[in-house]
C-alpha cells in the first residue's frame, strides 16, 4: 500500500497532466516520455500566442500517421484546421506498434512552414526518423496544402552524443523555431530557421532539462497554495 501514491499527479496544464514519474525522467538521462514532450509543447504554446503556429501533441501526431481510415482522417482533422495554420509543430515517434501507448525509442521533429510550402525533418541520430517522418509528411500534407508540399530531411541538424537525448533535441529545436518565427521570421529568411537551429539548439539542449523541471517546480506552487 505504500507504493500506491508513488506515482501520484502533481501538475495538470492544459489538457496535461504530469506525475511523479515524469520528474525522475527529466532529473536523469532517460529518454523523455510523450507527457514530457507534451507539457513543454503546450507550454510554448502559451509563449507563442498565435492562431498560425500549431504545436501538435504526440498522441496526436501519432495518430494523424497511422489513422487506416481516410474518412476518420478528414473528420479529425477538421478541428484542428491546420490550413490555416502558417507554422506546423510535429513530434515524430518511431512506434510502429498502434496498440502499444507511449512507445517507440526515438523522436524527431517534422515541421511544416507555409510560406516555403514545404516540411522539413529535423533529426537528431542521423535521419533514423525518416521511414516515420515521411508517413507523417504524407497524412498531413493534403490538410496544410493542396498535396503538392515538398518534403526535406534537414541534413545539418544537431546531432544528440548519447542514446536518449532525441526529445530533448526535438524539443530544443520546436523552440528555436517558435523563437524565430515569433520575431517574424525576416533573420536569416533564405535559411529560415535551419541556422539557428543548427548554432544555438546545442547550448539549449545542455539545459533544457533543467529548465523543464524548474519550470514544473514553479508551476506547481499555485496548485500546492490552492489544495490547502
Amino acid at each position: 500500500m505504500a507504493n500506491t501514491c508513488s506515482d501520484d499527479k502533481i501538475l495538470s496544464f492544459n489538457d496535461v497532466v504530469l506525475r511523479r514519474s515524469d520528474l525522475d525522467i527529466l532529473n536523469r538521462p532517460n529518454f523523455l516520455n510523450d507527457r514530457v514532450i507534451e507539457f513543454y509543447l503546450s507550454y510554448l504554446s502559451t509563449l507563442h500566442i498565435s492562431p498560425t503556429i500549431s504545436l501538435i501533441p504526440p498522441s496526436i501526431a501519432f495518430w494523424i500517421s497511422n489513422c487506416p481510415d481516410t474518412e476518420s482522417l478528414k473528420d479529425f482533422m477538421k478541428p484542428l484546421m491546420l490550413r490555416y495554420s502558417d507554422l506546423v509543430i510535429l513530434p515524430v515517434n518511431d512506434n510502429l506498434n498502434v496498440e502499444l501507448a507511449e512507445g517507440g525509442l526515438h523522436w524527431s521533429l517534422l515541421v511544416y512552414y507555409k510560406e516555403a510550402n514545404s516540411f522539413f525533418h529535423l533529426d537528431s541520430f542521423m535521419g533514423s526518423n525518416q521511414w516515420n517522418a515521411r508517413q507523417l509528411y504524407k497524412a498531413v500534407s493534403p490538410f496544410v496544402s493542396d498535396g503538392d508540399a515538398a518534403y526535406r530531411e534537414c541534413s545539418d541538424t544537431p546531432q544528440q552524443k548519447n542514446g536518449y537525448d532525441c526529445g530533448v533535441y526535438l524539443l530544443a529545436s520546436a523552440q528555436v523555431i517558435c523563437k524565430w518565427f515569433s520575431s517574424g521570421g525576416m533573420k536569416n529568411r533564405d535559411e529560415l530557421w535551419l541556422s539557428d537551429v543548427k548554432e544555438t539548439v546545442p547550448d539549449v539542449v545542455n539545459h533544457l532539462r533543467e529548465e523543464i523541471l524548474r519550470l514544473i517546480k514553479r508551476l506547481m506552487i499555485p496548485e500546492k497554495s490552492v489544495s490547502k
